[in-house]
């Protein structure tokens, strides 16, 4: 949460300092300047141009001769030039927009403002555009009733033995090589007979030999 509440602030900071250095300036009246009968209608102009927060306006006009008022709703519809909440002369006025909604000007001047030289302007309220707080990626929920699948068993082979291959022994705790098992291979069977038969025919032998030495 702080994180995010320092990077609306941060954003908030950022928008501000963008929207200060594109503020524009316009000059009241064009070439013409803030005059009695302008060539274009002030409020037309003001109706068509679009004020931000630190936009500025410029008045020119002859110094000591005019000025400009900032005045309420009500003295700007009546002309009352005897109650402005702020006053500009000198000959080059410069006025910003340090708010949003309406602004009043008008001439204090004689009766310049019964002729026609007011304005008002309408400043568009600042809308910050705060980022989209960053999504976090959803695990798949778990299956209900605690059930784990478990891989169904190797099919066995026809006959219903199934062979499985020894594990491999290994030697003393220093020595990992893996060692083979030692399978041991039962002796074939000797005839009985044929170790019998070979010691008889020894013996037959001997008394033949015995026989024949005798006669």
């Amino acid at each position: 949460m702080a994180s995010q509440s320092s990077l609306y602030v941060f954003t908030a900071f950022l928008a501000a300092i963008i929207g200060s250095s594109t503020a524009h300036q316009f000059v009241v009246g064009g070439k013409s300047g803030w005059i009695i009968n302008p060539s274009e209608n002030y409020n037309h102009w003001a109706e068509r141009t679009r004020f931000q927060v630190n936009d500025t306006l410029v008045f020119k006009y002859k110094n000591k001769e005019d000025n400009v008022l900032i005045v309420n709703r009500r003295d700007y519809d009546s002309c009352n030039i005897n109650n402005p909440i702020e006053k500009i002369d000198g000959g080059h006025s410069v006025f910003k927009f340090y708010r949003s909604g309406p602004f009043y000007f008008i001439s204090g001047h004689n009766d310049n403002c019964q002729k026609g030289q007011k304005l008002i302007i309408v400043v568009l309220a600042v809308r910050t555009k705060y980022p989209p707080p960053p999504s976090f990626p959803h695990h798949a929920p778990a299956p209900s009733g605690g059930e784990t699948t478990t891989p169904a068993p190797a099919p066995a082979d026809e006959g219903g033995d199934q062979t499985s291959s020894p594990a491999p022994a290994t030697r003393g705790g220093d020595d990992s090589r893996p060692v083979p098992a030692t399978i041991s291979v039962p002796p074939a069977h000797k005839s009985a007979a044929s170790g019998v038969s070979g010691r008889q025919w020894v013996v037959v032998m001997w008394m033949i030999i015995s026989i024949i030495n005798v006669y």
